[in-house]
């Protein structure tokens, strides 16, 4: 195969991650799109297995036919509330994969070159964020940041600077290992002590380091098929992170250097949560005209998709109610988290609709089902001036006539800021698992 035929096979491969990119814009062509991504990287697979140098044939093909075994395996037996930790680990992978070409080039070359060592740091830096994003998710790391964490993820990153001077000026294939092992400390420190309510921007963004990554190491090999995916994997990681961001009223700069601030309110402390019961709930939205379902991270933990869908299908097929569905951006624990669960129970797409769509309906709805969602129903973020959530656009829940709130406790939402709506005169709380409470209404209704 000659380099122009190379060329025009990596320009489809590309275009078809083009493609792919564009379809998952979208969950109605979501399926489509994954179509097309899959179809452009097996074939990018094997096309660099033609124009591999020969002589390790079999360890190419065994490598590659493990691979794909543990992806199909991993792909069938992931849960789908697990899916956070498993695209944050495969942005992990890539980084690695990246990490590691950088390496064998660095060992090849004996020396410098700035696409060679920019892949190999970025790659490296999302290799340990996105293992550090998995134990967190996990819910196997917990630790709170101080002003001292911050002096030390600076001296480090200062760091890095001063060992990439050293290798460009020296050469030297140890101050390129340095700078590895420098790398992977510093993505372990970014990551390791932010809150679990920015945990979907920080997804994003390694999403888009990975992608930086690729593009350098495709720069280094010169293989435009690299090239073109790892910018538009970065690129468009990198508009979502700031669009997450902003949806938090948030910046990528207080996402790594500064937490939540927890809020304190004596006065909502004095006041009590009306707790609300099975038979309220089915009563009043058998007996409405429109009920908003707001799924939140509480419906992931419990796998409560089927039954939400099962929900929304008898109140509109038996008692004739229009149910309609509120998707906040960063609702759960990755961008689309709550779209993806419920395509997995076969909501209708019509019935689903984004913040921007949703909001003017909340007027006129008689019930709010809110299932585990708390940042994102937060009225403080419209109302209160001194909330740390002030000025994040929020689903307007309290607007609603009468609210249902689906909790495991009374405690406040990931970001540990209060949320007014509890205590609302028209909420009323359901305590319990959001699978079990759900499945009891349905019984009821």
């Amino acid at each position: 195969m000659d380099t122009k035929e190379l060329y025009i096979i990596y320009l489809i491969v590309s275009f078809g991650f083009i493609l792919a990119i564009r379809g998952l814009s979208s969950p109605k062509t979501a399926v489509i799109g994954n179509r097309f991504g899959i179809f452009a990287m097996g074939l990018s697979i094997f096309v660099t297995l033609l124009v591999l140098p020969m002589g390790n044939d079999f360890g190419m093909l065994a490598a590659g036919g493990l691979s794909a075994f543990v992806g199909i395996w991993w792909g069938l037996k992931v849960k789908m509330t697990k899916l956070p930790q498993m695209i944050a680990l495969l942005n992990g992978a890539g980084g690695l994969a990246s990490a590691l070409i950088g390496v064998a080039e660095m060992m090849r070359r004996q020396g410098y070159m700035f696409d060679t060592t920019l892949g190999m740091l970025v790659g490296t830096i999302a290799f340990s964020g996105s293992v550090v994003a998995f134990l967190k998710l996990e819910g196997k790391l917990n630790l709170k940041r101080s002003s001292f964490n911050n002096v030390l993820m600076v001296a480090v990153l200062l760091f890095i600077c001063w060992m990439w001077w050293k290798f460009l000026i020296t050469g030297r294939l140890a101050f390129g290992f340095l700078l590895l092992a420098i790398g992977f400390l510093f993505g372990v420190l970014a990551t390791i002590f932010i809150g679990g309510a920015d945990m979907p921007i920080v997804v994003s963004f390694l999403n888009s380091f990975s992608g930086l990554a690729t593009a350098g190491i495709g720069f280094s090999l010169g293989n435009i098929a690299l090239i073109i995916t790892g910018a538009l994997v970065g690129a468009s990681g990198m508009i979502l992170s700031f669009v997450m961001a902003r949806a938090m009223n948030r910046t990528l700069y207080q996402v790594f250097f500064k937490s939540f601030e927890k809020s304190e309110n004596k006065e909502q402390d004095q006041k009590n949560m009306r707790e609300g019961s099975v038979s309220d709930a089915a009563f009043l939205m058998e007996n409405a005209r429109k009920v908003i379902i707001v799924p939140g991270y509480g419906m992931a933990a419990a796998g409560a998709q089927y039954a939400v869908k099962n929900l929304a299908l008898i109140l509109k097929e038996k008692h004739h109610v229009e149910v309609k569905f509120a998707i906040h951006p960063v609702a759960g624990r990755m961008p689309g988290h709550m779209n993806v669960l419920l395509a997995d129970a076969k909501v209708d797409y019509d019935q689903v609709f984004a913040l921007s769509d949703i909001n003017p309906e909340f007027e006129t709805a008689d019930v709010a089902y809110v299932i585990g969602a708390n940042d994102i129903t937060n009225p403080s973020a419209k109302t209160d001036p001194a909330s740390p959530l002030y000025g994040m656009p929020v689903l307007d829940v309290f607007k609603a006539k009468t609210i249902f709130v689906v909790k495991r406790s009374q405690g406040p939402g990931y970001s540990g800021v209060d949320n007014p709506l509890f205590y609302q005169d028209n909420t009323l709380m359901l305590y319990g698992d959001a699978k079990k409470v759900t499945e009891e209404i349905i019984a009821a209704l």
